[in-house]
């Protein structure tokens, strides 16, 4: 049995997507789901699937002995951040070696680094006239979106596209990737 924690800021349609696609796996468990918005849609999400949900702070996330502590109740094989807007603390990062994911909505290390996440890449993928964007999934160090690439998937951009579709068109390659690289990782 290999044990997964997601960690999740916002919405949860990626923490969701995985959920679903591990839900009859006998060989892949989600212990929990970490996020740091005690408003953030992922809980509500994640109740269809008996999941637990622990909300931190930011004082209990820099609390080296209380987080490791909280996280290694769960055993994970693996974490993965799902649109996780936090940077991962150095102690959480030498605790997990090459065992924290994260997916990033772009084709790093362009439009990577603090504040590049959501819709922001997209913007500037769009201000930079770019003709091709994508998904990188990468292993987690203690800076912003700088860790060793995992995978990445790429879209073919026009002239017409705007962020709002730009953004369409990487959650589909969020949704039909992320899962089965996590699922390639584990085994």
């Amino acid at each position: 049995m290999k044990n997964i924690i997601i960690f999740a800021s916002g919405s949860g349609s990626n923490a969701e997507n995985i959920a679903q696609y591990f839900t009859n796996n006998s060989n892949v468990k989600i212990q929990a789901v970490f996020t740091n918005n005690a408003q953030a849609g992922v809980i509500a999400r994640m109740e269809k699937f008996n999941i637990p949900c622990v909300v931190f702070n930011r004082a209990e996330y820099k609390d080296e002995t209380f987080f490791l502590n909280k996280i290694n109740q769960y055993q994970p094989d693996l974490i993965v951040l799902a649109g996780f807007l936090w940077l991962v603390p150095e102690f959480l990062v030498n605790a997990f070696p090459n065992k924290i994911i994260n997916i990033h909505p772009a084709l790093l290390p362009k439009f990577g680094g603090k504040g590049m996440y959501g819709m922001h890449v997209h913007e500037a993928v769009k201000a930079a006239n770019e003709t091709e964007t994508g998904i990188t999934i990468h292993y987690v160090n203690q800076h912003f979106d700088e860790g060793e690439p995992i995978f990445q998937a790429k879209v073919a951009l026009t002239q017409t596209d705007t962020p709002d579709s730009i953004a369409h068109k990487i959650h589909d390659l969020e949704m039909a990737h992320f899962p089965k690289v996590i699922e390639n990782l584990l085994f």
